[in-house]
């Protein structure tokens, strides 16, 4: 699965951004431009471009993770979106999905002809804790979306997402921990409360990530970067289909 990230760079909004991947890994290759400064990349017309033969590179089928070190909806990408929507417009043969802290800007970010919705994107809203689930999820549901992905990560505290959990809504629930060597610890029965709230409600669910530190009958573990997703695939909870888009 291609990363598709047009614009790189975010700044902080809310408890789960604390300790961003993107700021860490900026640090770690000694990028000399501020994580928070947000500035075009030389991917931005990945999806569109050509090989020799001037086929597309990258073939009908293909999913693109969008913006995944920045956030799709951020505002100093406001000049540039229009022309990633174009981009996607253009390969109606691909799917593309992205996962954003700022559900409360979608409605102002989408294009003319969004109608109900792309049936080839995917929206993710990203939540941590309950104060953002219970302000995030009532826009989340109320918007123009055809494929929703409710994502639990970094979660930071238990999370009751029941009243929100409509399966006629939300196509899966993922959950995942925080990753680098400050990242708060995930407690595991935060992780199997979320499933039985998903189940219960016929909503596929999937443990994507346990973060770095994981609690689980009472110790703490310490999960190396390279393990974190496949130790959680190892908790057996995931009940969903491997494409984003059904």
């Amino acid at each position: 699965m291609p990363m598709w990230n047009p614009w790189h760079g975010c700044h902080k909004i809310s408890a789960g951004c604390k300790h961003c991947y993107v700021y860490r890994e900026d640090a770690a290759y000694g990028n000399v431009i501020p994580s928070n400064e947000v500035r075009r990349t030389t991917s931005f017309n990945l999806p569109i471009k050509k090989d020799r033969k001037r086929n597309w590179k990258f073939p009908g089928g293909t999913e693109f993770a969008l913006c995944f070190t920045s956030d799709f909806l951020i505002e100093e990408a406001d000049g540039w979106r229009d022309e990633i929507w174009e981009i996607i417009r253009m390969r109606p043969d691909c799917r593309f999905f992205f996962f954003t802290k700022r559900i409360d800007r979608l409605m102002e970010c989408l294009p003319d002809d969004w109608g109900e919705g792309y049936e080839n994107m995917a929206i993710g809203c990203t939540v941590e804790n309950q104060d953002r689930a219970d302000y995030r999820m009532p826009i989340f549901l109320s918007a123009p979306i055809k494929h929703r992905l409710l994502i639990a990560a970094p979660l930071i505290e238990r999370i009751d997402l029941t009243p929100y959990l409509d399966p006629a809504l939300i196509e899966e629930v993922s959950v995942g921990g925080e990753s680098g060597k400050y990242a708060r610890p995930l407690d595991y029965d935060w992780v199997l409360d979320l499933h039985r709230q998903s189940i219960q409600k016929g909503i596929p669910f999937s443990f994507h990530q346990t973060g770095s530190y994981l609690i689980k009958d009472g110790r703490c573990y310490h999960i190396p970067r390279p393990l974190q997703h496949s130790q959680a695939k190892k908790a057996g909870l995931n009940s969903l289909s491997h494409e984003i888009i059904k």
